[in-house]
């Protein structure tokens, strides 16, 4: 009997443990590939964390009304967890980390986003012309810079352009 309760708490143990292991990012960024192939877009890579409130604003500007259709007719979008707070390692994407040092990238900050076509060939990353993490842009000059991008990875109107600038520039109050 002690066994067979032994056996069950393993189990459950080990499903609770599955159910909270957070799925790969090299198998995140093969159904991203797999997707975009599919679609005939390129692939927008974000990398966040949960206490990050400007990769919340980053994703809150991806999805605003006026700019997620262009986003959605460009881009297979797919975020990858990393650098969360000791408490919350287990929402991290195994592998991902690996990637940021790959590109130099652990060391630049979050939110931090790449590009890459269907075949995964790299297009664009968030690092502007001084090395420098754009993260989540917000200045004129980093919107233009970030939007510089976005043209030479999609098919970036003058009209989307406009509508990206005018979500993105933070107001002064």
């Amino acid at each position: 009997m002690k066994l067979k309760t032994l056996l069950l708490c393993l189990l459950f143990v080990g499903a609770m443990t599955q159910a909270t292991a957070q799925e790969s990012a090299d198998k995140i960024l093969e159904k991203a590939f797999a997707q975009a192939k599919k679609e005939k877009k390129n692939i927008f890579v974000m990398y966040h964390a949960s206490w990050c409130k400007w990769c919340k604003k980053m994703e809150n500007n991806m999805e605003d009304p006026s700019v997620k259709p262009f986003f959605d007719k460009s881009y297979v979008t797919t975020f990858l967890v990393v650098q969360e707070s000791k408490d919350k390692k287990n929402l991290e994407n195994p592998g991902a980390e690996d990637i940021l040092k790959k590109y130099k990238a652990d060391n630049s900050g979050i939110p931090f986003w790449q590009i890459y076509d269907a075949n995964g060939k790299l297009l664009a990353d968030s690092f502007n012309a001084k090395g420098e993490n754009l993260g989540c842009p917000a200045t004129v000059e980093e919107v233009a810079e970030f939007t510089d991008k976005l043209k030479k990875s999609s098919k970036l109107s003058e009209k989307d352009r406009k509508k990206i600038e005018d979500i993105f520039v933070l107001k002064k109050k």
